[in-house]
């Protein structure tokens, strides 16, 4: 279990990092190019990161679980071979899905704007950002399957490190590309959103250097194991492949989830608003939703991603070598470290959802955005909990359930997303991406149950307990805003929301560790990892 705890505690202060320096370039982005910059950034990024897992057709993660099995029988020259071969593949898919987009990126353009008149953004426009973002499909997908195979070996520092470097990498040039073209050469917004798009080919050749760095010194050591072992299954290539592939195809989908979500967004979002006589507003809503407010929800999921590429090597041993006792402790570990970090976290930035937006975006249009940052928080918890049960369900060997779950969630985003843009407005679009993600995450845990008859009764009483926690904490910043509220105008200015967002994220941050603490929940749940609150809290 330490390696567990271990594992997901890298990867996810490596992700927390990276989303966090995520959404702090945002705000001088936001200051340069605004709402509509915003829109055109997302309306880039969204298939390009469909194409990205469609390209590495969830190879990387199906060679962690490949890897890991394989060396769990002792078997490392059959890892070593599919290593070698899936490099080779992902740099054919990366020219192939580089090619698409590029060349189909007027075809989207014509399909997100529909309607030129209402708004500032035109489909030349959104070629361009789009056709920018296209040259990271050349070095991304075959640069990722690295980081997939250390994985395989429980090697999480390789696909840490990468990613902080790739982000830091990637924002230096996004900042300071947009900086010359707006306030230098005082360009115009798309080609500052296009060069900002065109950073991830350049965060992406920072994050091969530092993955080949660390090929290089560990490489005489894996040839070791190899050199060792005693006993290889001789597979045929093919039959390799064919494996690989069973695995592969519902990692791309479950990579896909959340974007394809954002995809019927673009597609539907900008007609169903002017329909609905609210097409003065989209382009503001739908930055708030699927960019800006996006940039805060994701901070909290970070933990589930960087639990589940932690835990799936772990599961797959436990569940390869049938010992069930372990598989039933590391799955109620993993659900339960969501509930304990991801509940608190997106309740309070729902309850602090104005003085969030203020504080990093600005007051402008706060009574649009941060209503929609409050509905769309929780969502957040949603998006950690499919995270994790989809790799749940790859580590017991019921991968393909998770297509069937994501097919259920999105068929229900498809047809109804239009409708409740038009009964709620925005925040239908919310509402549509709530029920489908807690439609596959109810899929997903019920599958688990019914697969190894995994018991939820812990589960559900520490979630209890927890939100009991939460709801004390909302009490206490509720306190702490009706308080300071009377001298703070944290409503009115930039400067006095950022004060509130710190006063109310440390008081109700402290009383809900203080009370996770005190019951002991955080060292039931985390281990004794949370030793280091003895001489906080001197228990």
């Amino acid at each position: 279990m330490s390696n567990i705890v271990r594992g997901a505690m890298l990867l996810t202060t490596a992700s927390f990092l990276s989303k966090f320096l995520g959404m702090i370039y945002v705000i001088p982005f936001n200051a340069m190019v605004g709402e509509t910059g915003g829109t055109l950034f997302s309306f880039a990024y969204t298939p390009y990161n469909i194409i990205l897992s469609i390209s590495t057709i969830g190879v990387p993660m199906a060679v962690s679980k490949f890897v890991s099995k394989y060396n769990a029988l002792g078997d490392y020259e059959t890892g070593r071979r599919m290593f070698k071969a899936g490099i080779t593949l992902l740099m054919i898919t990366g020219v192939i899905a580089f090619l698409a987009l590029f060349f189909g990126a007027e075809w989207l353009a014509g399909n997100y704007v529909t309607n030129e008149d209402a708004g500032s953004i035109a489909v030349g426009d959104v070629t361009y950002v789009i056709r920018m973002v296209s040259f990271a499909l050349l070095i991304i997908p075959a640069m990722s399957i690295v980081r997939g195979f250390f994985q395989g070996y429980h090697s999480m520092g390789p696909t840490a490190v990468s990613q902080v470097v790739e982000q830091i990498v990637r924002i230096m040039f996004l900042l300071t590309a947009a900086f010359i073209v707006m306030v230098v050469l005082d360009g115009d917004i798309v080609t500052a959103v296009g060069f900002a798009t065109f950073a991830a080919f350049i965060g992406g050749i920072a994050s091969v250097i530092v993955l080949w760095v660390y090929w290089r010194k560990r490489k005489t050591h894996l040839d070791l194991y190899v050199q060792e072992q005693t006993y290889t299954n001789n597979i045929p290539m093919k039959d390799l492949f064919m494996e690989l592939l069973s695995y592969a195809g519902p990692f791309v989908l479950v990579g896909l989830a959340t974007s394809l979500y954002q995809l019927v967004d673009q597609f539907t979002f900008e007609r169903a608003m002017v329909a609905a006589g609210n097409g003065d507003i989209w382009n503001i809503a739908f930055s708030a939703i699927n960019f800006y407010g996006h940039k805060l929800v994701i901070i909290p999921v970070t933990l589930a991603i960087g639990l589940s590429l932690a835990i799936l090597p772990a599961l797959t041993e436990s569940f390869t070598q049938n010992n069930r006792s372990l598989l039933y402790e590391q799955i109620n570990q993993a659900l339960q470290i969501v509930m304990v970090l991801v509940i608190p976290a997106v309740v309070g930035l729902s309850f602090l959802s104005n003085e969030a937006y203020g504080a990093l975006y600005g007051l402008e249009n706060i009574e649009i955005t941060g209503s929609l940052l409050s509905w769309y928080a929780p969502v957040g918890l949603l998006f950690a909990l499919f995270t994790v049960s989809s790799s749940l369900l790859q580590g017991i060997n019921q991968q393909r359930f998770a297509v069937i779950s994501l097919s259920a969630g999105l068929l229900l985003k498809i047809l109804l997303n239009i409708q409740l843009i038009h009964m709620f407005g925005s925040k239908g679009a919310i509402l549509g991406t709530a029920l489908a993600v807690g439609t596959a995450v109810t899929l997903n845990l019920w599958r688990v149950k019914s697969a190894i008859h995994f018991p939820y009764k812990q589960l559900i009483k520490r979630t209890m307990l927890i939100i009991i926690f939460a709801f004390i904490m909302c009490i206490v910043i509720w306190i702490v805003k009706a308080v300071f509220g009377m001298f703070i105008p944290y409503e009115e200015e930039r400067w006095a929301a950022i004060v509130m967002l710190t006063l109310g994220v440390g008081s109700g941050g402290v009383v809900y560790i203080w009370l996770a603490y005190e019951s002991t929940l955080l060292e039931r749940t985390l281990g004794d990892r949370v030793r280091v609150l003895d001489k906080i809290f001197r228990r």
